[in-house]
């Protein structure tokens, strides 16, 4: 039977997940990775750490679905996406840990070239806001700052990439130096117009074109994989960025429709087709994964929000309020409600659409009735929040288009399980949020783009037939008390920057 091996690298966890043709899942295995904090506002991995566990999970999911690697019409890679990472070519290892998309250090970078006045060249080239979530200032602090990196660099002994680039190199055994539009999109580097790196861009963030992978489209043969690592040697034909590939896997083929995915951040894209919309509140506009390089670049609006289920880790690892992950909606649940309490967890500055890298966490409405439950219950609720401020802002940039709104929501990721959340963001959008049968689709967004390269599907109307509905949670809240709800949440946001 045909099977498709999907490798999801993520930002706590490797995972490679087997599917059948049909998109059901074989088998699975997940392996969590260091984190590393090494200043307030430094998030960094252990690109070698990250490679072991993405091998070992592979491994460990081919076995446990009784397959051998020859069983595998392909593999599809799906990934972290800013991530940066640089690595020697001669010796195939990293000159130093990769720097996480939540990092914060480059925003010095950043406000240089917003002052320089470039935000509009950038915007208009690469759809993105100048932030330090994207990889071109990392890349560009990385050559600053180890020593003969710059040096190293100019005479081609350096490569770089996003997490699918790095997995590509180590699997192919340095034969594969290649990422896709999806991935390359989210550089600041990158033209989104033309396919294309950008000399201009290049040139303004001082990056040597030698450093660069070549960029091909998400469905695509980029190379195979070398036949000692899994046993047989098969062909990588699917990489895309973690959120153009669950936008795929929910299959959000056409312009209107839109997805959000729960996970350690909320990421929440719609579907423009090849229409590149300039957001006037607060999105970004980024390449949706591109099926064959005829078809031309297709485009999504993309809200980001920095913190989502990382707050649920932080009650665990940091207030140590749960022992488990599993135990929030528990605790949220032995309160009615959140008491007034509102939580922003801007530990890492605000993403979209606020975009204030300067915000700091907070919690705020305490009283002395609030308990824990009531915390917990507000760190929840927060994602739903944040989640709720993005739609509303894509509703805007599509009225403003001339586009209908969006009439239902997707949903994806390690939170969507939460029925209190989905329930609760349903009741603040005022539409329905739809939990797919598999909600692995990132994943299966990178299996189905393999799988498209290598012939197990004919086309998108196969995959869209595939997609099923396993829950609808419809609104049930008065929009004069979700509207009430919405002002709060602002208020609160506006006092985690400050004045």
């Amino acid at each position: 039977m045909t099977c498709l091996l999907a490798l999801d690298q993520g930002t706590s966890s490797s995972r490679s997940i087997v599917f059948d043709e049909r998109g059901r899942i074989v088998a699975k295995a997940q392996r969590e990775f260091t984190q590393h904090f090494p200043q307030p506002g430094w998030v960094e991995h252990d690109a070698m750490e990250i490679w072991d566990s993405q091998l070992a999970t592979a491994r460990e999911a081919l076995a446990g679905a009784g397959r051998r690697a020859a069983e595998v019409r392909a593999i599809g890679i799906t990934n972290q996406r800013e991530t940066t990472v640089v690595w020697n070519r001669a010796s195939g290892l990293p000159i130093r840990n990769a720097i996480v998309w939540q990092d914060r250090r480059t925003e010095p970078i950043c406000a240089a070239l917003r002052a320089q006045g470039h935000a509009e060249l950038f915007r208009a080239k690469t759809g993105l806001v100048i932030d330090a979530y994207f990889s071109g200032t990392k890349l560009k602090w990385i050559l600053d700052s180890v020593p003969g990196a710059r040096a190293a660099a100019a005479r081609g002994e350096l490569a770089f990439g996003t997490i699918d680039s790095w997995l590509m190199w180590r699997s192919s055994g340095g034969r594969i130096h290649a990422t896709d539009v999806s991935n390359a999109s989210r550089t600041l580097l990158f033209n989104v117009h033309d396919n294309a790196w950008d000399d201009e861009l290049l040139g303004l963030l001082d990056i040597p074109r030698e450093l660069l992978p070549e960029v091909h489209p998400s469905s695509h043969l980029f190379g195979e994989t070398d036949a000692a690592l899994l046993g047989a040697s098969l062909p990588i034909a699917g990489v895309a960025g973690d959120q153009q590939s669950a936008l795929f896997g929910q299959a959000c083929f056409r312009a209107g429709l839109a997805k959000n995915t729960y996970g350690t951040g909320c990421f929440m894209l719609m579907h423009s087709g090849r229409r590149f919309l300039a957001s006037r509140n607060g999105l970004i506009t980024t390449a949706a994964a591109q099926t064959g390089a005829a078809d031309g670049p297709e485009f999504a609006l993309e809200g980001s929000v920095f913190i989502g289920g990382a707050v649920v880790q932080w009650l665990r690892d940091g207030l140590r309020a749960i022992a488990s992950s599993g135990e929030v909606q528990t605790l949220a649940e032995s309160v009615p409600d959140a008491g007034g309490v509102m939580f922003v967890p801007a530990f890492t500055g605000l993403g979209a659409p606020y975009w204030q890298a300067d915000a700091r966490g907070a919690i705020v409405g305490l009283t002395r009735g609030s308990t824990v439950a009531h915390i917990a219950r507000a760190a929840l609720e927060s994602i739903a929040f944040q989640s709720a401020a993005l739609l509303e802002a894509m509703n805007r940039d599509a009225a403003a288009a001339g586009a209908a709104p969006v009439s239902e929501l997707r949903v994806d990721g390690g939170a969507c399980v939460n029925d209190l959340l989905m329930q609760f963001q349903a009741d603040l959008l005022g539409i329905p949020v739809v939990r797919p049968s598999v909600i692995e689709t990132t994943a299966l967004g990178a299996a189905y783009l393999a799988g498209l390269a290598c012939g197990v599907y004919r086309d998108l109307d196969e995959l869209a037939a595939q997609w099923q509905a396993e829950r609808r949670f419809h609104p049930t809240l008065a929009r004069d008390r979700a509207a009430e709800l919405m002002q709060r949440w602002e208020r609160a946001v506006r006092q985690t920057v400050a004045p």
